[in-house]
């Protein structure tokens, strides 16, 4: 069974907002009853403050009515929402903190992966073809300090975007009927 974000602070709004039973309480939120009795009691938790389950979408009004009428009855967690979709257009916002890393970012692509246009390397960062330039010509101002770092560590792209990326890129020049370059790979998600 999926737990609740925060099972500790969800247990603490729980007792604090609700007539449900330590039992379903601790069911809910993978604790043990004794555990959630210490919470009711202020042994345990006493700092914590409550996480509302009803406001981020882990549990419904109706869920708790059902629960509180019937002491048997278990608590189930809502279904997550679908992700939301990124949009793809348009320019892409990098704190002032990430912007220096972006240099070791686009060395690393250009290392690892050739067949990426300069477009595609634009769309990915959020960087110029200027910028592209002078890092592939080691012209850029900051040249002797660029270390090729990945991009997905460094937060700049997700690895799905990446891979997205790489796989057109693949597909291009399969369709032109060249080959590719023998460091390219992609690299599966965790998910």
């Amino acid at each position: 069974m999926t737990l609740p974000l925060m099972p500790k602070a969800t247990a603490v709004w729980l007792i604090e907002k609700t007539g449900l039973t330590f039992n379903q309480i601790a069911e809910f939120c993978g604790m043990h009853p004794l555990e959630v009795q210490a919470i009711a009691d202020g042994e345990v938790a006493a700092g914590i403050n409550g996480y509302d389950p009803v406001k981020n979408h882990q549990l419904s009004e109706a869920e708790i009515k059902r629960c509180e009428a019937d002491s048997n009855a278990k608590l189930k967690i809502a279904p997550s929402p679908s992700p939301v979709k990124r949009r793809a257009k348009g320019a892409r916002y990098t704190p002032v903190a990430k912007r220096n890393d972006r240099p070791d970012a686009i060395a690393f692509i250009l290392r690892q992966y050739p067949q990426l246009t300069e477009v595609q390397i634009v769309k990915l960062l959020g960087t110029t073809k200027d910028t592209i330039i002078k890092v592939r010509d080691r012209q850029h101002w900051n040249s002797a300090n660029i270390k090729p770092r990945d991009p997905v560590i460094l937060g700049l792209c997700t690895q799905t975007d990446l891979n997205a990326a790489v796989a057109a890129a693949n597909d291009r020049l399969a369709r032109e009927g060249q080959s590719l370059p023998e460091s390219t790979f992609v690299v599966a998600e965790n998910s």
